[in-house]
């Protein structure tokens, strides 16, 4: 198999990150600088990223479910020392996120040391999908019928695949919405082309798994359930 996806796969880096570290000659196997497309042998190469050997057996994957609070960065490392959503979860090598959230927006945040299966859920040919509730101010009955039929942004047009708008009392709403494109700060933009004013967004479910009950901060690890519905999205596309 080529280093960048053994990296990739051990859950050292995302596959991207992983071409850029070849690419920069930070990757080393059994002591030579690599070179993209290198062949490896997984368990049986000696595979260094910045000097570091990386484990790159196949082994069971972990995989962690976070309700990510607002405030907190969805990296490794932040240069403002904000926090990150790395403090809330155990060390786990090779540990990456599945697809961003935004500093301001809570959640559902999948982590796993899979990076290879990360990087494929949250491919756009996938189509899977991510549900999101807005709290806004405005009038969301006719941003709901608007938005079904599709609103051009300024990277391209975005069609839920369902929209409901949920009265909340003071004319506020629940504004939910259910997406596969996974742009980068989609639903804010959405919203805002449509009138709406958002106090809160929260993602409620990515793919089959769902927020639930899990308290704010926390995470837990997937059900077998949960993981079978992944490995078949994974496997089908």
């Amino acid at each position: 198999m080529r280093v960048q996806r053994a990296l990739a796969r051990a859950g050292a880096v995302s596959r991207r990150e992983a071409d850029k570290a070849v690419a920069e000659g930070r990757v080393s196997v059994n002591g030579v600088v690599a070179t993209i497309g290198q062949q490896v042998h997984p368990g049986r190469d000696t595979i260094t990223l910045d000097g570091q050997a990386i484990d790159t057996r196949v082994t069971a994957h972990r995989w962690i479910v976070l309700h990510k609070p607002a405030a907190v960065m969805t990296t490794r490392k932040d240069p403002q020392q904000r926090p990150t959503v790395f403090d809330l979860v155990d060390d786990v090598p090779g540990l990456v996120y599945v697809g961003r959230l935004d500093f301001m927006t809570e959640g559902v945040l999948l982590l796993t040391t899979d990076g290879t299966a990360a990087h494929t859920l949250t491919h756009p040919s996938r189509e899977v999908e991510r549900t999101y509730v807005a709290t806004v101010q405005g009038d969301a009955v006719t941003a709901a019928r608007r938005a079904r039929r599709g609103v051009e942004l300024e990277d391209g047009l975005v069609v839920p695949r369902e929209v409901i708008a949920h009265p909340l009392g003071g004319q506020r709403w629940a504004f939910e919405v259910t997406i596969t494109e996974g742009k980068t700060h989609e639903v804010r933009r959405l919203c805002d082309a449509l009138g709406l004013e958002v106090e809160r967004l929260v993602r409620t479910r990515f793919g089959p798994v769902r927020l639930g009950d899990l308290p704010s901060g926390e995470a837990r690890a997937l059900t077998k359930s949960e993981r079978d519905m992944i490995e078949a999205l994974i496997a089908n596309g």
